[in-house]
């Protein structure tokens, strides 16, 4: 494996930056350096997600690696000590937006999968470079393994470079309460939505919430808030709406996340309505991407073969890896979560290294990265 062209790779991704629905250079980048490194076939399919494959001499599994080219954007108000988009490495880290999340991990799988020995190899190995993931967890890599199949998934999303065989989901709960309008000078004359929401928030507030040993507890995080007519000149409002940013366990569904809080029966006067988000996003290809925001977690035994073949192929190159659990949204939503497929996780750098000022991700963790993916992609293939 290349050492200095990873690090190159990684620090050109970085680079470039690629909100969602806004990563066609990156795309590019992509698809110029699997070319470059003689992958089998590279295409981009019509959402533009980038597909490399590198094929073994013998039949056998397909395993697909994910890692998205989007990140979030920088927050104003909030200075960086470097320019985010710098590529620098300094103190032996790569510094810049996306750096962690995840473009240094997408350079690891590119760069795995090209050192592999297509002799010892049997099945495909799969380079997901995906879109859209930052805003619609799963919808990209669906188009993936439809086009590729999938025998195994990993998601490159950062883990310490420990093996994470679940992950928290993800629901964008969606609340408005009807009222009546009046003056506001005749309050008594109207019901005021914005009360009435205020209630349903306290309760929401007071709910006692799963807890699973290995992601911690589900969440209701209270996002944004309006109400209608706003601005209100004398007028009491008539509707008001929120967003909850709930995070998933195992088993939740969309009905039962619904029914925690319209059947409460302190609420049971108020005229509340609850959905499910719907999003719709356009890729940079301007494909359209409509989706319910309904994203559901997932877990794997521990005693799982997958898992246990992954974990071992790992300390075999000398990773002090253990099994651990995402405790934010990913891909895995739809290739575990829905389509059941056997998935785990493994990345460099830490959740917490995530969307944060000063994104940086350490020069030694990207390359243990690219072998702890080379190591895998041999232990469930040769």
């Amino acid at each position: 494996m290349e050492i200095g062209k990873l690090i190159s790779f990684a620090r050109d991704l970085v680079r470039m930056p690629s909100l969602s629905g806004d990563e066609r250079k990156v795309a590019q980048r992509v698809e110029l350096e699997m070319k470059s490194l003689n992958f089998d076939s590279v295409s981009v399919d019509e959402a533009g997600n980038i597909i490399g494959i590198i094929t073994g001499k013998q039949p056998g599994s397909t395993i697909v690696y994910d890692a998205h080219m989007d990140t979030v954007g920088i927050a104003p108000g909030a200075p960086w000590k470097l320019d985010p988009f710098s590529g620098e490495i300094m103190d032996g880290a790569l510094h810049g937006r996306g750096a962690a999340d995840m473009k240094g991990a997408l350079a690891a799988m590119v760069y795995a999968a090209a050192s592999l020995d297509r002799n010892k190899l049997a099945g495909k190995v799969v380079i997901s470079a995906s879109v859209l993931e930052e805003v619609l967890e799963g919808v990209a890599l669906e188009k993936v393994v439809a086009q590729t199949g999938a025998d195994f998934v990993v998601i490159g999303e950062a883990t310490g470079l420990n093996l994470a065989r679940g992950g928290r989901g993800r629901a964008e709960v969606h609340l408005e309460t009807v009222g009546k309008p009046s003056h506001s000078s005749a309050p008594q004359q109207g019901r005021n939505a914005v009360l009435d929401m205020m209630r349903v928030i306290a309760a929401i507030e007071a709910l006692a919430l799963p807890e699973d040993s290995l992601m911690g507890p589900a969440i209701f995080a209270l996002t944004d808030i309006i109400s209608d007519p706003y601005p209100g000149h004398s007028v009491i409002p008539s509707l008001c709406r929120v967003t909850y940013d709930r995070r998933l366990l195992p088993g939740e569904r969309a009905d039962g996340v619904l029914r925690s809080i319209v059947e409460r029966r302190e609420l049971s006067d108020i005229k509340l309505n609850a959905t499910i988000g719907i999003g719709k996003y356009n890729s940079y290809n301007s494909y359209t991407f409509v989706q319910e925001k309904f994203f559901p977690a997932w877990l794997l035994p521990e005693d799982e073969p997958y898992v246990q073949k992954s974990l071992s192929a790992l300390h075999g190159i000398g990773l002090n890896a253990s099994p651990s659990a995402y405790r934010f949204c990913t891909n895995a939503a739809w290739s575990a979560g829905i389509a059941a497929i056997p998935t785990v996780g493994f990345g460099p750098g830490l959740e917490s290294d995530a969307h944060i000022v000063d994104e940086k991700l350490k020069i030694e963790d990207l390359i243990a990265a690219a072998q702890g993916y080379k190591a895998i992609a041999e232990a469930m293939l040769s």
